[in-house]
């Protein structure tokens, strides 16, 4: 588990109504347990940062206080830079009871020049957890060094101050933990982190539900690219939409409208001559691309190919039709395109799945039950668990992420599985389909890999359209969720 997939776990927790000071609470009781259990009461030193890894340590003071140990705190910042609200209520307890009917001794460190040799038996590291990044700044720095040649057992809380839990390297020095008690999974970068550093591995439950995990939240928005202050035109994503024929000219624009949305910087619509000047009414934001004929043929292909070069990401299927011309274009362009894309609506009744075995490119599928059926042949279980079974093994079997849209989405791919319960009744209005498509493949144009841009964009979909039904119930339009997108990413 990486450092941000713990932040967007915490946060989705505390969407769920799970507090940060009841898993604050919860981790210093474990860090206090695990050593109940390896030892009887003696003096120990803890020494704590400014974010939440101090925090958990204040915690830990006070259960440790209560089974008769010697707690000696000393806080490498001032109080007046804490960071976290939890943190700063722990430490606020911390003086309460500061009033010498118990063994607890308290001191601000701000200067390297104050800290010196321990003589405690145990000694708990809550510096600075997964928040390191680079050199280590002083006083934290000399800390470190003070941990580690103090003769006490030292516990980390988390991660060992200065190990970089996403690879498990050292940059500068960290503390070489004997025990490392660390929360909710393993890290990732324990695999490949050197004994020395962490020690004795203690993984321990502070009471996050697995529907924190699995279920997509407003911590999953954590996960979205930054656009850089610096960036030009073109540099936050290129999209090109192929679809549209004579009857359907609404399905591409609303994919490319959403995509514009998403932060892309230019969408392209190609689509037949007979719905162009349609499609170019929908705004002046969309550029189109005429195909000659009523619906797309073998003969665009060449066009479309050329067309994708300046893409970063392409959307084949809204409101494509489905001729036979169609299906063979459409399976010839897939198998030559080298462009990550979102396959939707009637390209997924057109598709031949080995084209989709074949292809190295980042894929997403986007069917509803029928459409599933009619690609893969498969039932959908009505039992969740079932189901997650069934999408998560059809991603597998065809290389690509599935997005099984539904009351609740299933998304599967790289292995994984998320749930998504945003959106509502008033979404079985036409075109929302085409609007999660032109989402998925607009993050997938920013950067997201196809599996992270398919929850994101089920996500943000959905929350636009609970965001539309706050204000009109559930008689909106997808041209009116169009506008809550934005919104949606906040």
């Amino acid at each position: 588990m990486t450092p941000k997939d713990m932040m967007v776990i915490d946060a989705n927790a505390e969407a769920l109504g799970i507090s940060r000071s009841s898993l604050m609470e919860n981790a210093g009781r474990c860090i206090a347990s695990r050593i109940f259990h390896m030892s009887k009461p003696c003096k120990v030193a803890i020494f704590a940062g400014n974010g939440g890894n101090g925090g958990d340590g204040f915690v830990a003071a006070r259960y440790l206080l209560n089974k008769g140990f010697n707690v000696h705190v000393f806080l490498l910042t001032h109080p007046s830079q804490i960071k976290s609200k939890e943190s700063k209520a722990n430490w606020e307890v911390l003086q309460e009871i500061n009033r010498e009917l118990n063994p607890l001794k308290i001191k601000i460190v701000q200067d390297s020049s104050d800290l010196e040799l321990t003589d405690a038996e145990i000694i708990i590291d809550a510096l600075l957890g997964t928040g390191v990044e680079g050199k280590l700044r002083e006083p934290y720095s000399a800390a470190v060094e003070v941990i580690n040649n103090s003769k006490g057992i030292k516990f980390a809380v988390d991660v060992p101050s200065g190990l970089d839990p996403l690879t498990g390297k050292v940059f500068d020095k960290s503390v070489k933990a004997d025990v490392t008690v660390t929360f909710h999974r393993n890290k990732s970068g324990f695999k490949d982190a050197k004994k020395e550093y962490i020690g004795e591995i203690h993984v321990c439950d502070i009471g996050i539900p697995q529907e924190a995990e699995i279920f997509t939240g407003p911590g999953d928005l954590i996960r979205l690219k930054k656009r850089d202050s610096t960036s030009h035109k073109g540099q936050n994503g290129r999209l090109v939409i192929m679809g549209g024929s004579r009857d359907y000219s609404g399905a591409p624009a609303i994919a490319a409208l959403s995509a514009l949305k998403s932060g892309v910087d230019l969408a392209v619509i190609a689509c037949p001559a007979v719905v162009s000047s349609s499609v170019r009414s929908y705004s002046p934001d969309l550029i189109v691309k005429s195909l000659p004929d009523d619906f797309i043929t073998p003969k665009d292909v060449d066009n479309l190919l050329k067309l994708s070069e300046n893409a970063d990401s392409l959307v084949i299927g809204c409101g494509i039709g489905r001729e036979d011309e169609t299906a063979t274009a459409l399976n010839d362009l897939i198998e030559k395109v080298d462009k990550p894309m979102v396959i939707d609506a009637d390209a997924l009744k057109l598709l031949d799945l080995e084209v989709i075995k074949k292809s190295e490119e980042d894929i997403v599928l986007t069917p509803h039950a029928a459409e599933f059926k009619a690609l893969f042949g498969i039932d959908i279980p009505e039992n969740l668990k079932q189901k997650m079974k069934t999408i998560l093994k059809t991603s597998k079997t065809c290389g690509a992420a599935v997005i099984l849209k539904g009351k609740i989405d299933v998304i599967a791919g790289d292995d994984k599985i998320k749930l998504n319960s945003t959106g509502n009744p008033g979404m079985t209005v036409g075109g929302t389909g085409d609007c999660l498509a032109g989402l998925v493949a607009g993050l997938m144009a920013q950067g997201h890999d196809a599996f992270e841009a398919a929850f994101l964009g089920a996500y943000i979909n959905g929350k636009a359209g609970d965001l539309a039904a706050g204000d009109y119930g559930y008689n909106f339009t997808t041209t009116d969720l169009l506008d809550y997108i934005p919104k949606a990413f906040l």
